[in-house]
């Protein structure tokens, strides 16, 4: 009996299916829609996310701070310090620290 040797058509189709096999696994990983990918869009999200806060926080301190000078609701002792803070003014009481 002779020993029977695997045919070139069963290497041919093991070597395509290893191949293909790689090649999945490797845009799996590494691809556009990869885990990789992922993991960066996700990172860039949560940075995202807090700018958003962040500016979301200057926006309440900005409408705060144009309420207090409205017509509506004048807060004198902000409007006494932005006028002096545009001006350069201080009292005569005041004592500067630089």
């Amino acid at each position: 009996m002779a020993e029977q040797r695997p045919g070139l058509g069963f290497l041919i189709y093991f070597t395509a299916a290893f191949t293909l096999g790689l090649y999945f696994t490797f845009a799996a990983v590494q691809g556009d829609y990869g885990v990789f990918r992922r993991a960066e869009i996700e990172a860039e999200t949560q940075a995202l996310r807090a700018e958003l806060a962040s500016l979301q926080a200057e926006v309440d301190r900005m409408e705060n701070l144009t309420r207090r000078l409205s017509d509506r609701y004048l807060d004198l002792d902000l409007l006494d310090e932005q006028a002096r803070e545009v001006l350069g003014m201080v009292r005569s009481n005041e004592i500067i620290i630089q």
